[in-house]
Order: C-alpha cells, then structure tokens, then sequence
C-alpha cells in the first residue's frame, strides 16, 4: 500500500480526490486527507475505505511531521506561502512533494537538496500555471523539432461561468477567490513585449487595453494583459521572440465596465474605511463622488464616469444594487477592495443549479523554412457541477495525475522543478484528454503586430 498525504480540502481538491480514489484500488493507494476542518475532509473522501481524514493545523511541528513521515508523497494544497513547511519536512522524510503554485525563492532554494536525494518536487502544476505550461511546451518542442523559428506567443486563460448559466449582464460570476478578481492586475504595471518593443500598462490604463479572441462554438473574448509576462522568456526559451504576451480572459465588454470601478478608486486595498460596518451601498458609491446641493448619487457618478443613460454600463451597474440605500456594508475596518467583493458577492454568486467553465488560449507563431505561421490552441472545460468545477477539475486533476506518475517512475526527474520538460507534459496532457481536457489546434495565417 502506497500512502499518499494530501494537505488541504478545500473546493480545488475535490476533483483530485476523487481521481486517486477512483485509482486506490488498481494503484493500492491510500489516502490521508488533511484540513483544519476534518469535516470537510470527512465529507470529501465520502467514506471511502481508502482514505482516512484527520484534523490538521499546518503550524503543530510535531503533527505536520509524523504525517509526511509516515506518507510516500505529499500533495499539499494549501496557499502558496504554506507549502515551504510541508517541503522541508519532506526533505527531512525523504517524501516526494506536488503543488499547484507558483515556484517561491524559498522553494528553490530547496532545489539542490531534494536533487541530492532522489526527490522530485513538482510545482506549477494545475492550471494556470500548469495545464498553460505543459500545453504551450508540447507545441513549441513541435516546431522546434521541425526546424521552426518563434516569433509569437500570446497566452490566455479565464474562469467563467458556462454558457447555460450566463445570465447577467456582466457575463460573469465568481468561480474562484473573488478577492483576487477585485484586487487583479495591481502591484505594478502589466509588462510584455510586441513585434521586439517592450511594452507597459499602468493598472489604471489596464481596462482599457484589451484584445479579442474567438472561439468556435463560444463565441467571442476580450483579453487583458497579466502583470509580467516577461518572467516566461527564459522558461519558455523564448529570449528572441519578438512577441512575449499572457493575458486574463473576459467576456466582451466586462473590462470597459470593470473599469468604472477602478476609475473611481473602489477596487483600492491600501486603506481602511471608517465607519464601514455602517456604511450603505448608496454611502459606500457616494464617498467616492463630489458633493453636489441637488444632484443625486446616480446623476453624479454618470457624469463622473461620463456614462450615458443608453450606455449598457449603466445598466450593469444597476444590476448590482449598488444605489441602494438599505443594504449594509456589514464589515468592519474595511477597504474599499473589500466592500467592492462584499457587493459583488452578492450578484456574483454561482447559484446551485451554475457550472463553471475554464477557458485557454494559445496564439504560436512562427517562422519555419522561410514561411511565416501559426498555430491557435483552444481548450474549453465545463464544469459538471458546484462539487466537481471545472476549476477544480483543470487544477486538481494534473495535480494527482502528476503525483501517481511520480509513485510510478514514469516522472523521475529529481528537483524542484515545473512542468516544462516532455518527460512531464507528454503523459499528463494525455491523460487529460480522457477527463476532457482537450486543446484544439490548427494552423492559421501568422498576424503579428505592428509597432
């Protein structure tokens, strides 16, 4: 019996779960569940007689440590800034590690330990980051292996709610941590580079600088650009292409709206609100708009935003009950960041009957024996249900996928390291084809840019 510890329950592991569930008996795995909240552990292995779920705070040493011990690999599902712990403890057990987060400086800082002692240490390795690595890699070691120069490479990816279940103006719903919606793309400007020119966007200017995309069968996208695209030159190998962009993906119009909201400064987490339990709605829209003898709440934020009356902004705005004067703000020593989320959260909520979609894009081009092309790669993923998103199915799902090819030497590279090598994507992008996960390509005219 191999015994596998994965450390944390929350929406995202209910898909993997289920996966080395659904494999515990052919693998013979067993399952130790973790979570601060054993009932939530409890109700995701569902009485399986593979798996055991315990209670579990990340800071008891002494816990945290018999349970790696006592385990063959550890999937730790955690936030980012917890699984430096987890990896230590696997470095003093010799256990494997899987994580879908991005690579800290202190995680690599643990590279040449875990190289020393045979440990593979598997990050990046859900969805974004994950599934984008592993699907952008296996087509440009394609062309590279033909021959190919890289000219292009744009990536996007978005959380979104499924068609059946699109049905408010803002072609949106929170699928996932709506505070990181609220807070995206702030902490620096967005950074990329096109046609060999580097290229800048301040966050206010962010919203406005959009691209669009269209996939058959879904119709059409909009693009924003993420904060440092940059970062992926050298992962990538792609130092001498001359377009390097990764970008958010919308329905059209939400980032020209989203950007009211912004403008008026609602989506700042800098400062705290006084009074803001007490606060309305109403209060909550007014504090951001000059005072006026006469003019209504309504009338000032149109003219402040120069919104016009037939403007579908308006109406989305509407939509949210921002105006009014009944509901509560509710949260004490809030930033406007934070009451923004509470009155979204309100609109935003998927209902029970609601699915999710994932939705991927990849634009590669390139140059290849004197030709220019390109190769558009889509992937869109439903979800089955509130339990099973797609979210939890795109980042769960390569996370356990990974961690049982770890167990069985088909991954054996040691090291901290991402999904980035053939070794890695080439069997775990298989597999997800059986789950669904499935990227279309196919060759277009290469477009470029100008400058």
């Amino acid at each position: 019996m191999r015994n596998i510890l994965i450390v944390g329950a929350g929406r995202s592991a209910s898909s993997l779960i289920k996966y080395l569930l659904d494999k515990a008996e052919t693998e013979q795995l067993h399952l130790t569940v973790a979570d601060l909240s054993v009932e939530l552990a409890q109700k995701k292995i569902n009485n399986h007689q593979a798996a055991t779920a315990v209670a579990f705070d990340i800071h008891d040493a002494a816990s945290r440590s018999k349970l790696v011990s006592e385990s063959d690999l550890v999937i730790s599902m955690l936030p980012a800034h917890l699984h430096i712990e987890l990896a230590k403890d696997c470095l003093k057990h010799s256990k494997h590690l899987v994580t879908a987060s991005y690579i800290s400086d202190g995680m690599q800082a643990l590279n040449q330990e875990a190289i020393e002692k045979g440990l593979v240490f598997m990050n990046e390795i859900g969805l974004d980051p994950g599934i984008d690595h592993m699907s952008a890699m296996k087509i440009i070691d394609e062309i590279r292996a033909k021959g190919g120069k890289m000219l292009l490479f744009e990536s996007f990816c978005g959380g979104l709610v499924a068609p059946e279940s699109d049905n408010n103006l803002w072609n949106y719903k929170f699928t996932w941590a709506p505070r990181n919606v609220v807070l995206a793309g702030q902490g620096g400007a967005a950074k990329f580079i096109q046609e060999g020119t580097y290229k800048y966007i301040p966050y206010h200017k962010l919203f406005r600088r959009t691209e669009f995309l269209e996939i058959d069968g879904f119709g059409r996208f909009e693009g924003y650009a993420n904060r440092d695209s940059l970062k992926y030159r050298e992962v990538y190998g792609l130092q001498d292409a001359l377009t390097l962009y990764r970008g958010t993906i919308r329905r059209v119009g939400f980032s020209r709206a989203w950007n009211v909201f912004v403008q008026l400064g609602m989506t700042d987490d800098s400062y705290i609100i006084d009074n803001s339990e007490q606060l309305s709605y109403r209060e909550f829209v007014n504090l951001f708009l000059p005072h006026h003898p006469s003019d209504s709440v309504e009338i000032k934020l149109r003219l402040n935003a120069g919104i016009e009356q037939d403007d579908v902004i308006w109406d989305k705005l509407q939509e949210l009950d921002l105006f009014n004067p009944n509901k509560i703000v509710g949260i004490k020593n809030a930033t406007p960041a934070m009451i923004l989320e509470k009155i979204l959260s309100d609109s935003w909520k998927l209902s029970e009957d609601d699915t999710d979609m994932i939705v991927m894009y990849h634009k590669i081009g390139y140059e290849l024996e004197g030709k220019k092309e390109q190769i558009d790669a889509t992937m869109v993923c439903l979800g089955d249900d509130q339990t099973y998103t797609a979210m939890a199915k795109t980042v769960g799902l390569p996370v356990a996928i990974s961690a049982l090819m770890i167990l069985n030497k088909v991954i054996t590279t040691p090291g901290v390291q991402l999904p980035i090598a053939k070794e890695v994507y080439e069997p775990v992008l298989q597999e997800l084809e059986q789950h669904g996960v499935i990227f279309n390509e196919k060759v277009v005219d290469y477009k470029g840019y100008g400058n």
